[in-house]
């Protein structure tokens, strides 16, 4: 589809259609809203823009976590609608539900969130923060402070809580450390009591959650309630941490109940920067003061952005010529610089850690700037990241 092509004069401009596929209801539609007013505000700051000779026209479908319905909505929104380039998707499970529809169909999925790596598809744009991006860093932090942590890890039962596992066991255990129990739960179980006093009897010296929706929101919750009776639970040295947590889900939860756990991600609303000053205010004059953006919902903004210049530099909505005009942009976002790695489909990201800090997920450091995406993690010996050490940190 040729995206200027009326010829007559007229202001009329050529309209793409574009699939969104987020789960806002279900066990984690807190964060699959907070990601569909992301790619909302993108796109109706795009349309309200005079130099794009196009509208993009949203095409919105709610799976509701359920995997059955990500095929059926992206089999029509490829077949029934016709669309080139789908934005969507939280867990992995579902990314890797609906790849082989995208791949088969040789469409484009603008996948948002972070992930545990370990894929790489040309008809995938991994905007989120690969393991060498937002794992890393938080298992450096951790072996500086604890050269031989004992880990006891709660996630939930999918392909991301699997590779975090493996990942962190194959970087702490050459330096003495131990993951000393791994439970997984399925998605949105809630019996969690049984693990939070396998957590007291085992007295781990690190908590690694890696829980998804509302499994992460029982635990939490829980964990408080149990605090109050178990002094080992508020040990000033117990460190907790997380690669899920966000904005939206603190200020659900409580900040009682997360006061303290320390997070990694490529995105924080407290980062300091104008850019990201600028972000926030335009997502709250949109969405309210009582919305909440997470670091996924600022990437499904990015990927409407990305998305638009690229169709823009094509000239065509075509996925090849895309994505060839994808590799060529980089965007100054609210976290900083950010493009797309031409190897891999990867985005280059800055990683931040942040602590939870009275309600406020408060960035303690960040990189010195973008990281080159490393999915497969072949640029690092995870038995040596033990030696290295996030500069900078406290």
């Amino acid at each position: 589809m040729q995206l200027i092509s009326t010829g007559d004069g007229s202001d009329k401009k050529t309209v793409i259609p574009v699939g969104i596929l987020y789960s806002v209801s279900g066990n984690y539609g807190v964060i699959g809203r907070e990601m569909l007013n992301g790619i909302m505000l993108a796109i109706e700051e795009i349309n309200a823009d005079s130099a794009y000779g196009f509208t993009l026209a949203p095409i919105v479908y709610d799976p509701g976590g359920s995997l059955d319905k990500y095929h059926e909505y992206c089999h029509d929104l490829l077949y029934r609608h016709g669309v080139k380039h789908i934005i969507g998707c939280y867990t992995s499970a579902s990314r890797k539900q609906i790849l082989p529809l995208i791949e088969g169909a040789n469409a484009l999925l603008w996948h948002s969130p972070r992930y545990e790596g370990f894929e790489s598809s040309s008809n995938v744009v991994y905007l989120g923060a690969a393991p060498n991006q937002h794992v890393l860093p938080m298992i450096r932090y951790l072996l500086a402070r604890q050269p031989q942590p004992q880990i006891y890890h709660i996630g939930s039962n999918y392909v991301w809580s699997w590779e975090i596992d493996r990942i962190t066991r194959e970087s702490i255990e050459p330096a003495g450390g131990r993951v000393i129990a791994s439970q997984l739960l399925p998605l949105g179980a809630g019996d969690v009591a049984v693990i939070v006093a396998d957590i007291i009897a085992k007295r781990p010296t690190v908590v690694l959650a890696t829980l998804v929706g509302a499994s992460a929101y029982h635990f939490y919750q829980a964990w408080q309630q149990a605090a109050a009776l178990h002094p080992f639970l508020r040990t000033p040295g117990l460190l907790k941490l997380s690669l899920t947590l966000c904005e939206p889900e603190v200020k659900m939860i409580g900040a009682a109940a997360l006061e303290g756990y320390l997070v990694s991600a490529a995105w924080f609303q407290s980062i300091d920067s104008e850019a990201n000053r600028q972000f926030l205010s335009r997502y709250a004059a949109r969405f309210g003061e009582a919305s909440s953006p997470s670091v996924d919902a600022q990437t499904a903004w990015l990927a409407g952005q990305f998305l638009a210049r690229s169709l823009m530099q094509a000239g065509c909505d075509d996925v090849a010529a895309v994505r060839g005009a994808l590799w060529q942009q980089e965007i100054d976002g609210p976290a900083g610089k950010v493009r797309i790695d031409a190897e891999n489909n990867h985005a280059w990201l800055t990683p931040h850690l942040a602590r939870c800090e009275n309600g406020v997920l408060q960035v303690f450091w960040q990189g010195d700037g973008p990281v080159q995406p490393d999915p497969w993690l072949t640029w690092v010996e995870l038995e040596q990241v033990h030696i290295g050490e996030v500069t900078g940190a406290p």
